[in-house]
């Protein structure tokens, strides 16, 4: 019995959800809302605040502390500390953050 493999191949690549390039193991789907509003948050900060002054900084070959209050004030220091104000997250939202 012979089979035609380019057909297969064919019918096989067509039943196949298109590929996602910005999240290629479809990671996203596996985080929850909070670990999603952590990484959104983050994510803010980042492009907003934090990285035209750490460009500023190293020009300037100096440490801008105000980043780490800033960054404590968000809850995004010691975040996976369930005590002490701190926000108890799990370490999935923790790595989202670094």
């Amino acid at each position: 019995m012979r089979y035609n493999l380019r057909r297969i191949h064919m019918v096989a690549a067509s039943n196949r959800a298109p590929f996602q390039w910005d999240d290629a193991l479809l990671l996203n789907d596996q985080l929850t809302a909070e670990e999603r509003m952590v990484r959104d948050t983050a994510y803010a900060y980042c492009q907003e605040r934090l990285l035209p002054r750490v460009l500023t900084a190293n020009r300037e070959e100096r440490f801008d502390r105000e980043i780490m209050t800033e960054m404590g004030e968000l809850g995004l220091l010691g975040c996976t500390i369930d005590s002490h104000g701190c926000a108890g997250l799990s370490h999935v939202a923790y790595g989202l953050v670094a």
